[in-house]
Protein backbone atom coordinates (compact mmCIF):
# COMPACT_ATOMS: atom_id res chain seq x y z
CA UNK A 1 0.00 0.00 0.00
CA UNK A 2 1.59 3.19 -0.83
CA UNK A 3 2.33 6.14 1.61
CA UNK A 4 0.06 9.00 0.27
CA UNK A 5 0.96 12.55 0.67
CA UNK A 6 -2.80 14.01 1.18
CA UNK A 7 -1.69 17.67 1.85
CA UNK A 8 1.10 17.63 -1.71
CA UNK A 9 -2.03 15.67 -3.33
CA UNK A 10 -4.73 18.66 -2.27
CA UNK A 11 -1.95 21.11 -3.52
CA UNK A 12 -2.05 19.62 -7.00
CA UNK A 13 -5.79 19.45 -7.37
CA UNK A 14 -6.34 22.81 -6.02
CA UNK A 15 -3.02 25.08 -7.47
CA UNK A 16 -3.85 27.81 -9.48
CA UNK A 17 -1.39 29.97 -11.41
CA UNK A 18 -1.57 33.86 -10.10
CA UNK A 19 -1.88 36.57 -12.67
CA UNK A 20 1.88 38.07 -13.31
CA UNK A 21 0.54 41.32 -13.54
CA UNK A 22 -1.10 41.15 -9.76
CA UNK A 23 2.11 40.08 -8.59
CA UNK A 24 3.85 42.71 -6.09
CA UNK A 25 6.54 42.91 -3.91
CA UNK A 26 8.47 41.46 -1.75
CA UNK A 27 9.67 38.72 -3.96
CA UNK A 28 11.53 35.87 -2.59
CA UNK A 29 15.35 36.56 -1.12
CA UNK A 30 18.08 34.48 -2.78
CA UNK A 31 18.01 31.78 -0.22
CA UNK A 32 14.52 31.46 -0.56
CA UNK A 33 14.67 31.43 -4.67
CA UNK A 34 17.75 29.05 -4.24
CA UNK A 35 15.34 26.22 -2.78
CA UNK A 36 12.59 26.85 -5.41
CA UNK A 37 15.10 26.37 -7.98
CA UNK A 38 16.39 22.98 -6.71
CA UNK A 39 13.13 21.79 -6.38
CA UNK A 40 12.69 22.85 -9.90
CA UNK A 41 16.02 20.91 -10.63
CA UNK A 42 14.07 17.66 -9.82
CA UNK A 43 12.74 17.90 -12.26
CA UNK A 44 12.21 14.81 -14.78
CA UNK A 45 15.07 14.55 -16.89
CA UNK A 46 15.86 11.33 -19.01
CA UNK A 47 19.35 10.83 -19.79
CA UNK A 48 20.53 13.12 -16.54
CA UNK A 49 21.72 15.62 -19.31
CA UNK A 50 20.45 18.70 -17.67
CA UNK A 51 18.95 20.14 -20.82
CA UNK A 52 17.58 23.60 -19.18
CA UNK A 53 19.19 25.93 -16.84
CA UNK A 54 17.75 29.06 -14.83
CA UNK A 55 18.62 33.00 -15.52
CA UNK A 56 16.93 35.01 -12.21
CA UNK A 57 15.73 38.38 -13.45
CA UNK A 58 15.33 41.03 -10.78
CA UNK A 59 13.55 44.52 -11.49
CA UNK A 60 16.40 46.41 -13.38
CA UNK A 61 17.38 43.40 -15.60
CA UNK A 62 13.58 43.24 -16.17
CA UNK A 63 13.56 46.51 -17.15
CA UNK A 64 15.56 46.16 -19.94
CA UNK A 65 14.58 43.21 -21.12
CA UNK A 66 10.83 46.04 -21.27
CA UNK A 67 12.84 48.15 -23.30
CA UNK A 68 14.32 45.22 -25.39
CA UNK A 69 11.25 44.00 -26.61
CA UNK A 70 9.98 47.49 -27.49
CA UNK A 71 12.70 48.05 -29.47
CA UNK A 72 12.21 44.43 -31.40
CA UNK A 73 8.72 44.91 -31.76
CA UNK A 74 9.24 48.17 -33.57
CA UNK A 75 11.90 46.64 -35.61
CA UNK A 76 9.60 43.83 -36.73
CA UNK A 77 7.16 45.76 -37.51
CA UNK A 78 4.57 44.54 -34.58
CA UNK A 79 1.90 47.13 -33.85
CA UNK A 80 0.94 48.76 -30.24
CA UNK A 81 -1.24 45.90 -28.96
CA UNK A 82 1.46 43.34 -29.76
CA UNK A 83 4.34 45.76 -28.45
CA UNK A 84 2.67 46.33 -25.30
CA UNK A 85 1.83 42.83 -24.48
CA UNK A 86 5.48 41.81 -25.13
CA UNK A 87 6.87 44.13 -23.08
CA UNK A 88 4.43 44.35 -20.19
CA UNK A 89 5.24 40.72 -18.29
CA UNK A 90 8.67 42.89 -18.13
CA UNK A 91 7.30 46.07 -17.53
CA UNK A 92 5.02 44.74 -14.41
CA UNK A 93 7.53 42.48 -13.34
CA UNK A 94 9.82 42.67 -10.04
CA UNK A 95 11.35 39.05 -10.17
CA UNK A 96 10.97 36.43 -13.06
CA UNK A 97 13.18 33.11 -13.72
CA UNK A 98 14.26 32.64 -17.51
CA UNK A 99 14.15 28.78 -17.73
CA UNK A 100 16.49 28.08 -20.63
CA UNK A 101 15.98 25.03 -22.56
CA UNK A 102 19.34 23.72 -23.74
CA UNK A 103 19.72 21.24 -26.58
CA UNK A 104 22.43 19.03 -25.52
CA UNK A 105 23.91 16.21 -27.71
CA UNK A 106 22.91 13.42 -27.45
CA UNK A 107 22.49 9.53 -29.48
CA UNK A 108 20.21 8.35 -26.68
CA UNK A 109 17.70 11.03 -26.00
CA UNK A 110 15.73 12.72 -28.50
CA UNK A 111 15.73 16.59 -28.77
CA UNK A 112 12.07 16.79 -27.97
CA UNK A 113 12.47 14.91 -24.83
CA UNK A 114 14.51 17.90 -24.02
CA UNK A 115 11.86 20.43 -24.62
CA UNK A 116 9.93 17.97 -23.05
CA UNK A 117 12.13 18.21 -19.11
CA UNK A 118 12.92 22.08 -19.86
CA UNK A 119 8.60 22.45 -19.64
CA UNK A 120 8.87 20.35 -17.10
CA UNK A 121 11.28 22.49 -15.17
CA UNK A 122 9.13 25.47 -16.24
CA UNK A 123 6.06 23.78 -14.25
CA UNK A 124 8.03 22.59 -11.15
CA UNK A 125 9.15 26.15 -10.27
CA UNK A 126 5.75 27.21 -10.43
CA UNK A 127 4.21 24.90 -8.23
CA UNK A 128 7.52 25.48 -6.36
CA UNK A 129 7.23 29.07 -5.72
CA UNK A 130 3.18 28.31 -5.43
CA UNK A 131 3.50 25.32 -2.43
CA UNK A 132 5.85 27.87 -0.64
CA UNK A 133 2.74 30.60 -0.19
CA UNK A 134 4.22 33.18 -3.16
CA UNK A 135 1.85 33.73 -6.11
CA UNK A 136 3.39 32.03 -9.45
CA UNK A 137 3.04 32.47 -13.15
CA UNK A 138 4.61 30.85 -15.97
CA UNK A 139 4.77 32.93 -19.35
CA UNK A 140 6.06 33.38 -22.72
CA UNK A 141 4.64 35.73 -25.29
CA UNK A 142 6.33 36.66 -29.12
CA UNK A 143 9.62 37.67 -27.69
CA UNK A 144 10.58 34.30 -26.10
CA UNK A 145 10.46 32.96 -29.82
CA UNK A 146 12.42 35.70 -31.31
CA UNK A 147 16.38 35.21 -31.67
CA UNK A 148 17.68 38.11 -31.47
CA UNK A 149 15.77 38.73 -27.77
CA UNK A 150 17.42 35.64 -26.74
CA UNK A 151 20.80 36.56 -27.89
CA UNK A 152 20.44 39.97 -27.17
CA UNK A 153 18.82 39.85 -23.39
CA UNK A 154 19.70 37.15 -22.33
CA UNK A 155 23.11 35.84 -23.80
CA UNK A 156 21.73 32.75 -25.39
CA UNK A 157 23.42 30.61 -27.95
CA UNK A 158 22.02 28.71 -30.67
CA UNK A 159 21.31 25.71 -29.21
CA UNK A 160 19.28 27.54 -26.25
CA UNK A 161 15.70 29.01 -26.79
CA UNK A 162 13.46 30.14 -23.61
CA UNK A 163 11.05 27.60 -22.35
CA UNK A 164 9.57 30.56 -20.17
CA UNK A 165 9.32 33.02 -17.98
CA UNK A 166 8.88 32.07 -13.95
CA UNK A 167 7.34 35.44 -12.28
CA UNK A 168 7.29 35.06 -8.35
CA UNK A 169 6.27 37.66 -6.05
CA UNK A 170 3.34 38.41 -3.33
CA UNK A 171 0.08 37.74 -4.87
CA UNK A 172 -2.71 40.80 -4.23
CA UNK A 173 -5.84 38.81 -4.87
CA UNK A 174 -6.48 35.22 -5.44
CA UNK A 175 -8.05 34.69 -9.06
CA UNK A 176 -11.35 33.01 -9.56
CA UNK A 177 -10.92 29.02 -10.10
CA UNK A 178 -12.12 28.85 -13.82
CA UNK A 179 -13.22 25.91 -15.90
CA UNK A 180 -11.27 22.15 -15.67
CA UNK A 181 -10.79 20.16 -18.81
CA UNK A 182 -14.00 17.18 -19.01
CA UNK A 183 -12.11 14.24 -17.78
CA UNK A 184 -14.43 11.79 -19.60
CA UNK A 185 -13.31 13.66 -22.80
CA UNK A 186 -10.35 13.69 -22.79
CA UNK A 187 -9.12 10.09 -21.05
CA UNK A 188 -9.23 6.79 -22.87
CA UNK A 189 -9.48 4.06 -20.44
CA UNK A 190 -7.68 0.59 -22.08
CA UNK A 191 -7.95 -2.63 -20.31
CA UNK A 192 -6.86 -4.99 -22.32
Amino acid sequence: MPDPNPHALEFLLSRRSRPAKTLVPPVPDRDTLTTLLTAAARTPDHGKLEPWRFIVLERAALERLAGLARERAAALGHDAEKADKGASQFEQGNLAVAVIEVQKPSEKIPALEQTYSAGAACLALLNAALAAGWGANWLSGWPSHDRTFMASGLGLSENERIAGFVHIGTETSAPPERPRPDLDRIVTWISD
